[in-house]
């Protein structure tokens, strides 16, 4: 799924404030991996970033402290070395990091999709809504699953869904224009459609995905990326 090693401008990274990055520290003989949020950059001096917690407490910082930071951009996985340059603590817990003077990555095939079952709604226009299940997610499309054949005019159709957002996982829902690319017929892979009768299976391409819905993808897809690669498609 991915290519070889290549160098990376800052900006294809696409980072988006609210993004989740892997916030590696090297203060043992063995790093150690920590999941944070960017909060924002000054371009060419700093990025601002939450302290990882662990065990429910800061991870202890010094200044000078070099770290790896990973970033998932949804096409792509990208790192780079940097060190603390300044340590924030209570009551907000932040740190400044040094600007990235050079970054490496891989680029993936295609948008990346990750494994999920999650109930929905498509809305075509002048037609009553149609309940769904999705079976996979991208930041630039997802896969559905339906009991009944659907019928979109030329306006494409309008998939709605529900994501947990961090940091306190309450319920996002998400509202977007898509176009249908392709359709086929089988058995359902979702345990929520389930049945011996087959279904319609239809690929979706996002249209103009709001930029804070996209964040909350590419953090969908790297914490299964990290955590659990068996979710990736």
């Amino acid at each position: 799924m991915e290519t070889k090693l290549e160098q990376f401008e800052f900006d294809a990274m696409n980072l988006q404030v609210g993004g989740r990055i892997q916030f590696i520290t090297h203060r043992t003989i063995k790093p150690v991996r920590h999941f944070s949020t960017l909060i924002g950059y000054i371009r060419d001096e700093y990025l601002i970033v939450k302290t990882p917690q662990e065990n429910g407490k800061p991870v202890g910082l010094d200044e000078g402290d070099k770290l790896t930071i990973r970033v998932f951009s949804g096409v792509s996985v990208c790192s780079f070395a940097c060190s603390v340059l300044r340590v924030f603590g209570r009551p907000l817990h932040y740190v400044h990091l040094s600007f990235p003077d050079a970054i490496s990555g891989t680029s993936l095939r295609g948008a990346m999709r990750v494994k999920v079952e999650l109930l929905a709604q498509l809305m075509c226009r002048d037609q009553p809504e149609v309940p769904v299940c999705i079976v996979n997610l991208s930041v630039t499309g997802a896969l559905i699953e339906s009991p009944g054949v659907l019928t979109p005019d030329d306006s494409g159709v309008t998939l709605v869904f529900t994501l947990l957002a961090p940091p306190h996982q309450q319920p996002l829902r998400i509202a977007t224009r898509a176009r249908i690319q392709n359709v086929s017929t089988g058995k359902s892979t979702s345990a929520i459609v389930g049945g011996e009768d087959d279904v319609y299976t239809y690929g979706l391409q996002f249209i103009d995905l709001e930029s804070a819905h996209y964040t909350l993808l590419q953090n969908l897809i790297y914490e299964a990326l990290i955590s659990d690669r068996q979710k990736i498609v």
